[in-house]
Order: C-alpha cells, then structure tokens, then sequence
C-alpha cells in the first residue's frame, strides 16, 4: 500500500509542476489537431476557441 500511495504522490507532483509550468509560461496547449500553427484546408486557423492568445496569432499573421 506505501508503494501505490508513493507513486500517486510522485505523478500528482509531477502533474502539479507541469500545470505550474504552463501557468507561468502563459503558452496554449498543443492539442492533437497540431497547435495554433495548423490551418484548415480553408486557410482558416484551427485554433481552440478558448485559448486567450488565440485573437493576437491570428491578427499577428
């Protein structure tokens, strides 16, 4: 029972210090469609509508 209890205490941390790191980086996360560089076949962005920095990329191109 300590090793199962250790090991969810060892990825809960590691799981915490990566949203930290997304947190404080303020980067959008890569989905599987490839991120805020992927383009439709329209030429439209296939960006996650929630993402904060989705209006700059768009106006920045």
């Amino acid at each position: 029972m300590a090793t199962f209890l250790l090991t969810l205490g060892g990825m809960a941390f590691i799981m915490v210090i990566m949203a930290v790191g997304v947190l404080v980086t303020g980067r959008c996360l890569r989905g599987s469609c490839g991120g805020p560089d992927a383009v439709g076949p329209d030429g439209e962005p296939l960006n996650c509508a929630a993402c904060p920095n989705r209006k700059t990329r768009i106006s920045a191109s």
